[in-house]
C-alpha cells in the first residue's frame, strides 16, 4: 500500500493541536488494511489514489494522531476529497465505522486551522450556513430563480456554458436548480389517520426539502395517513444540522440538533418520520456526535428516528391499488444504503405498486457525487461521479429513476438536463402517493 511519505518516529503532538485526540483510538485499530473497502470508493474507483481510499485516509488520520505525520495541505485534501457516502462501511469485513473517523476528524481539522478557515469563506457563510439551513431565508432568495425560469434564461445559461463563467461553485449551484414549481402549503400540525390509527408520528420537514421538495413531504404524510398513521408536524423544528457538521462547524449543528430534540421528541410519538436520506443518517446519529449531558436525551431521541420506508416495511404497508406502468430503476442513497443499512425495504414498497417494473441498476449504491453540498464544494469530482451514474441509468433503459434522498435528486436531475435526457426522477414515496390516489405519473 502506498500512502503520502512519514517519518517513522513519532513527535509529541498536544491534544489541542492534534484531529485525532478526541476519537477512540480502537477505532482506527479495526482497519486491518485489508483493501476490500476500495472497490466500493467512489474516489478511489475515480482516482485510484491509495490515499483517496478509505483505508488510505484511515493511515493517513492514524499517523497524523500518532505524530508520525504532519498534518500538511496535501494530507488536508485527500480527507477532504472523501464524500462521506459510508459505501466502505458496507463492504467492510471487520466492521470499520469510518464515518466516526472522518466525520470527528474533520470537524477537529477545521476547528484547529491557524488563521481563515474553510468555513469562513464566502460562499460557506452566505450560502451554505446563511441560507440553505433557514427555509423563509432561502424560499425568498429564489424568487430571482422562479422569474428567470419563466423566461427560460435558465435554459439559456445552461445551454449556452454562460454558467461557466461563473465561479465554479456558484456556477454549479445554478445548473442544480430544478424546476420551481409552485409551492404547496405548509403541512398543518396534525393530519388525522385513516381508517384505526396503527402509529402516531412525528414527520421531520429539514431545511432545502422544504423549500424544494414539500411536494415530497405532502406524499410522505398521505401515504402515512392510508397506512393509519395519525402525522405531527412541528413548524419550529430546523435543518438536521448535516450541512454545518459535515463542513466542519460543530457547534451551529449541536445547537439545530438540540433544537430539534425539543420540537420533535414530546407528543408521545411511535417514530419520527424522516424521507431525506442525509437527514435521517444524521437524526439517527445525535447520540455520538457530542459527549455532554444532553447526550442521554439525544441517544432516546435518535433511537426514535425512521426512515419512511423502514418504518412502512415495519408496519406492513396498505398495497395500493392505482397503476402505474412504467419501468423504474432504483439509485440507492448512500446515506440509506451504507449509513442506515436500509437497501431492500424501497424497493419491498416499490414492488407493491400494481404494473411498475423495477429494473436493477448498475452500481446502484455507488455515490452519485451530491453527498449533501459536496456537488458544490467538490465540482470536478462531484461532476465525474454523476457522469458515471447516468451512463448506468441509461443502460437501463428506464424512463423513471427513483431515489431517497434530495441531494441524488436534484445532482441526478441536472446530469440529465446537462445531458439533454427526458427522465423522471422522483422518490420513492411519491409514486406509492400516485397508486394510492389512482393518478397518472407525469413526464
Amino acid at each position: 500500500m502506498s500512502t503520502v511519505d512519514h517519518p517513522n518516529e513519532i513527535k509529541s503532538v498536544s491534544a489541542a493541536e492534534n484531529p485525532g485526540a478526541g476519537i477512540d483510538y480502537e477505532r482506527f485499530l479495526d482497519c486491518v488494511h485489508c483493501g476490500l473497502c476500495t472497490a466500493s470508493c467512489p474516489t478511489y474507483v475515480e482516482l485510484g489514489n491509495e490515499n483517496d481510499s478509505p483505508r488510505g485516509r484511515i493511515y493517513l488520520m492514524r499517523s497524523v494522531t500518532d505524530g508520525r505525520l504532519d498534518l500538511t495541505p496535501e494530507v488536508r485534501r485527500h480527507l477532504e476529497l472523501c464524500l462521506d457516502c459510508r459505501a466502505c462501511e458496507t463492504a467492510c469485513p471487520s466492521g470499520v465505522q469510518y464515518g466516526k473517523l472522518i466525520e470527528p476528524f474533520r470537524v477537529a481539522m477545521e476547528m484547529q486551522t491557524p488563521g481563515a478557515k474553510k468555513t469562513e469563506d464566502w460562499f460557506h457563510r452566505w450560502i451554505l450556513f446563511g441560507l440553505f439551513p433557514h427555509p423563509e431565508k432561502l424560499r425568498k432568495s429564489l424568487v430571482p430563480a422562479r422569474i428567470a425560469q419563466a423566461l427560460y434564461l435558465d435554459k439559456l445559461v445552461v445551454n449556452t456554458g454562460l454558467w461557466k463563467l461563473l465561479p465554479s461553485r456558484l456556477g454549479r449551484l445554478v445548473t442544480m436548480l430544478p424546476k420551481l414549481k409552485k409551492t404547496p402549503p405548509a403541512l398543518p400540525h396534525v393530519l388525522p389517520a385513516k381508517g384505526n390509527r396503527r402509529a402516531r408520528v412525528a414527520l421531520f420537514t429539514g431545511c432545502v426539502a422544504d423549500v424544494m421538495f414539500r411536494e415530497t413531504h405532502w406524499a410522505t404524510a398521505r401515504v402515512l395517513q392510508e397506512n393509519g398513521c395519525e402525522v405531527l408536524v412541528n413548524h419550529s423544528q430546523k435543518c438536521c444540522g448535516a450541512i454545518h457538521l459535515h463542513a466542519g462547524s460543530e457547534e451551529p449543528a449541536r445547537e439545530l440538533a438540540d433544537a430539534n430534540i425539543e420540537a420533535l421528541a414530546g407528543n408521545d410519538v411511535d417514530a419520527v418520520i424522516v424521507n431525506v436520506a442525509g437527514c435521517g443518517s444524521m437524526l439517527k446519529d445525535y447520540g455520538h456526535h457530542w459527549q455532554d449531558e444532553k447526550q442521554k436525551k439525544r441517544e432516546q431521541f435518535a433511537a426514535k428516528v425512521r426512515d419512511v420506508s423502514e418504518f412502512l416495511d415495519e408496519l406492513g404497508l396498505v398495497p395500493p391499488t392505482g397503476e402505474l406502468n412504467v419501468t423504474a430503476t432504483y439509485h440507492d442513497a448512500c446515506h440509506l444504503a451504507h449509513a442506515q443499512k436500509i437497501r431492500e425495504q424501497p424497493r419491498n414498497l416499490l414492488a407493491k405498486i400494481p404494473g411498475l417494473k423495477l429494473v436493477e441498476l448498475p452500481e446502484s449504491d455507488l455515490c452519485c457525487g451530491a453527498a449533501g453540498t459536496y456537488n458544490l464544494t467538490e465540482p470536478e469530482m462531484a461532476g465525474r461521479l454523476s457522469q458515471r451514474k447516468m451512463k448506468n441509468i441509461v443502460s437501463t433503459g428506464a424512463r423513471v429513476v427513483v431515489t431517497a434522498n434530495t441531494g441524488c435528486l436534484m445532482q441526478i436531475a441536472c446530469e440529465a438536463r446537462m445531458q439533454g435526457l427526458v427522465l423522471k426522477i422522483v422518490h420513492p414515496i411519491e409514486l406509492l402517493d400516485l397508486s394510492y390516489r389512482g393518478e397518472p405519473l407525469v413526464f
